[in-house]
């Protein structure tokens, strides 16, 4: 059994979250989502929110591809979390040429520590390249629309955090 560990915060799950996650159920028959704790993040949803989203958004995802998903918080190592849960490839999101300078580095200090595990780069699809969970989040705080980068359920939570109301779109004037 192929299993993938795709590791992220998920502070909030977005649309190039669920992406990857739809590409990623292609090369694996097990996806573990590894919802990092990273305190020094300082998340806006707990834990169990985190989890409760991946499960709830990655689940339908997972169904209809044939693949089982399994959410799994880790506060350890990524390369131990990937030894914990039995993955043979650690998948890995990619937007801009900044976050490859930051994945490379990682992937080196990982082979070093057990170069069995390899890890895997999807470019997000160009449609989600720009979004980020931490834009996303101060986007909600400042009132603008999320709707186009998370799915609706996000959405919706991240103006229960802010209180901030659901907006559509301002039509730009031309």
């Amino acid at each position: 059994m192929r299993i993938g560990l795709y590791p992220g915060t998920f502070d909030p799950v977005t649309l190039g979250h669920i992406d990857i996650i739809r590409r990623a159920c292609s090369l694996v028959d097990r996806l573990v989502i590894g919802i990092a704790i990273n305190r020094d993040k300082g998340p806006l949803f707990s834990l169990d929110e985190r989890v409760a989203m991946v499960e709830e958004l990655a689940g339908p995802v997972g169904r209809a591809s044939g693949v089982e998903i399994v959410a799994h918080p880790f506060e350890n190592l990524l390369i131990h979390c990937a030894e914990d849960v039995d993955a043979h490839v650690i998948i890995r999101g990619l937007r801009a040429v900044s976050d490859f300078e930051y994945e490379f580095q990682m992937v080196g200090m990982n082979r070093a520590m057990n170069d069995t595990v390899e890890t895997v780069f999807l470019m997000a699809d160009a449609h989600h390249q720009a979004i980020a969970s931490r834009l996303v989040k101060e986007i909600a705080r400042l009132g603008g629309d999320v709707r186009p980068f998370v799915p609706p359920a996000i959405a919706a939570a991240l103006a229960g955090k802010f209180g901030t109301p659901l907006r559509t779109q301002t039509p730009i004037a031309v």
